[in-house]
């Protein structure tokens, strides 16, 4: 049983502790927040230890579970590595390329464990979809939410579309050749609004939409490779697949929907494919998955060089907003 702490008890922090507890190869031995109310809260709510400094926890604990704001994670990863505890750091990773270099430095000297919260890899309909991703060489995402103050000192870059960004970087077999990019500051200092153009060195183009100032919320990706198209619905846990195949129009069915190419080049067969679903927490998942890396000493699912990743392009999306803007 590994002894893990959790820094933040906010939002998220109580859902970490919350999953934490359900995970019986962890032992919760408590955890640290800056807020005095939200200590005692939380304490009450779920009957564990509230320490006083950030030093205090790490120095018990196998484990540290970083769910701060982002600009607190470089100062909470880098002091817990340094006392060579294994680190789960919510996304973004931190809040500068550089300052991921420099955690990742950190993380090489001390030779632990390090898994990057990117939870959407955990998302039961992209675990559903992944057997039936097969080079796609055109990705749409669209992950649009209602207007909420939180999040908002950031771009919708890194609060929303990063998420996507980790996904299409996790799937594409290639090199990043070229990012474009435009969007609009409509109710913030910083957009609110983003399209994304990333065009790959094998052929791939991933265009990405993210937006906190929709009237609906849409978590969806749509994935079109060879004879396929793969459409994955994050929000309503939903995959849809539908699949070509060649077929002899004579030997084909009655209900078969067959399409002529015409010009002699043969006929297809469409076929839908609905997956089932597992019925799991993304969240409990991606920590279990974490113990799993720790326990058998394996590389962690998502690793601190996919959180640089997905940063790095993040920010050269960014940079793009910035020039357009």
């Amino acid at each position: 049983m590994l002894k893990i702490g959790v820094l933040g008890a906010g939002h998220l922090g109580k859902i970490h502790i919350r999953c934490i507890k359900l995970i019986s190869e962890f032992e919760l031995v408590g955890f640290y927040d800056v807020n005095a109310e939200v200590c005692k809260t939380v304490s009450a709510e779920f009957g564990i230890k509230a320490f006083s400094s950030i030093d205090e926890l790490i120095s018990i604990v196998d484990v540290v579970d970083i769910v701060t704001p982002t600009i607190s994670h470089f100062e909470c990863a880098s002091k817990s590595l340094k006392k060579f505890k294994h680190v789960f750091i919510e996304k973004p990773i931190v809040t500068t390329p550089d300052e991921a270099k420099a955690l990742m430095e950190i993380a090489r000297e001390a030779n632990v464990k390090v898994q990057v919260g990117h939870v959407e890899r955990f998302n039961p309909a992209f675990i559903a979809a992944q057997p039936y991703l097969n080079n796609p060489m055109f990705i749409e995402t669209h992950r649009l939410a209602q207007f909420n103050p939180r999040g908002t000192d950031v771009p919708v870059v890194l609060d929303l579309m990063i998420h996507d960004i980790d996904i299409v970087l996790s799937i594409v077999q290639g090199n990043i050749r070229k990012v474009s990019a435009s969007g609009v500051a409509v109710v913030s200092d910083t957009p609110d609004i983003c399209n994304a153009r990333i065009e790959f060195d094998n052929g791939c183009v991933a265009n990405l939409t993210a937006s906190r100032i929709s009237m609906k919320n849409m978590r969806k990706s749509r994935f079109f490779q060879k004879d396929a198209y793969i459409a994955v619905d994050f929000l309503k846990k939903d995959v849809e697949i539908i699949r070509m195949r060649d077929v002899d129009p004579e030997k084909a069915g009655p209900f078969d929907m067959i399409i002529d190419l015409g010009e002699d080049k043969g006929s297809k067969q469409i076929l839908f494919d609905k997956p089932s679903i597992p019925e799991i927490n993304a969240i409990q998942t991606e920590l279990y998955s974490f113990y799993k890396a720790i326990a058998n000493d394996t590389k962690p699912s998502v690793t601190i060089d996919d959180g640089y990743n997905a940063l790095s392009v993040a920010y050269e999306i960014i940079d793009k907003l910035t020039i357009n803007m």
